[in-house]
């Protein structure tokens, strides 16, 4: 049985999707699956920093689609999980070397031996999304609580369901309940109002991030992390586990329900 193709987009740029893609890729193989991330930012790679894997680079997505290496050589193996796989993207060449048909391809020959694929989409609503999407099963939309980043979210929502694409869920991504206090962030409740499609995880804002992603050691590893406890529930939720949410937006929405600062 193939496994389950997820497309992690944004629509804007800057909140989160390279990091979020990291971390799930290592939350569901903590879990013991059989993961592949593929980095489909043409140009742009960074998801092999994320996963500290960019000096065992080979070869990439462009040269098995061109056919000079075969899937397998463009694997390259996580160490501390054998599971765990990552094609990366080409840094010489542009979206439009990539085509929809291409990147089906591809996904699906990872579905092939993977309980898990994840896509990393391009930022944006142009070529490069529309082949990230093209072979979803499913498609996590990454926004932060802030008005311009919900904002391009939901046009990406819109995308999706005026040409009938995957369905689409939400992860809410470096979130600080003490500026939803002070009225300068959107609550959670605010944001899931405005896109109208369910709620897989919040991620709180957490200084630990940026140094994991810059030392190849996602905080999904950390056991201290609060933001790696969150990619780590969204893990267990995306494999049929019901995995109530942290009191951080419970939190909020008591304090809105009884009027409390």
């Amino acid at each position: 049985m193939a496994g389950k193709i997820i497309t992690i987009s944004s629509g804007k740029g800057g909140v989160g999707k390279t990091t979020a893609t990291a971390n799930l890729g290592l939350s569901l193989a903590i879990l013991g699956k059989r993961v592949t991330c593929i980095d489909a930012d043409i140009g742009l790679r960074n998801l092999d920093v994320m996963l500290g894997l960019e000096n065992r680079i080979v070869y990439d997505i462009i040269n098995f689609i061109e056919g000079r290496c075969r899937f397998r050589q463009a694997l390259v193996r996580d160490k501390r999980f054998p599971e765990l796989y990552m094609m990366a993207a080409a840094q010489t060449r542009d979206k439009n070397s990539i085509t929809v048909e291409d990147m089906t391809k591809v996904a699906r020959e990872a579905a092939e031996i993977s309980d898990f694929v994840l896509i990393d989409s391009p930022a944006g609503i142009e070529h490069g999304f529309r082949y990230a999407v093209a072979p979803a099963d499913l498609v996590l939309i990454v926004t932060n609580p802030e008005v311009t980043a919900v904002r391009d979210a939901d046009r990406v929502i819109g995308l999706l369901e005026a040409e009938e694409l995957a369905p689409a869920q939400l992860i809410l991504n470096r979130y600080k309940p003490e500026l939803v206090r002070r009225n300068e962030m959107l609550d959670p409740d605010t944001v899931i109002d405005l896109l109208a499609i369910d709620l897989i995880g919040i991620v709180p804002e957490d200084d630990k991030v940026f140094g994991a992603g810059n030392q190849g050691r996602p905080v999904a590893l950390d056991e201290h992390s609060r933001a790696g406890k969150a990619f780590r529930n969204i893990g267990r939720r995306l494999t049929g586990e019901d995995v109530p949410f942290e009191a951080l937006r419970k939190q909020t929405f008591i304090q809105r329900l009884f009027g409390s600062r």
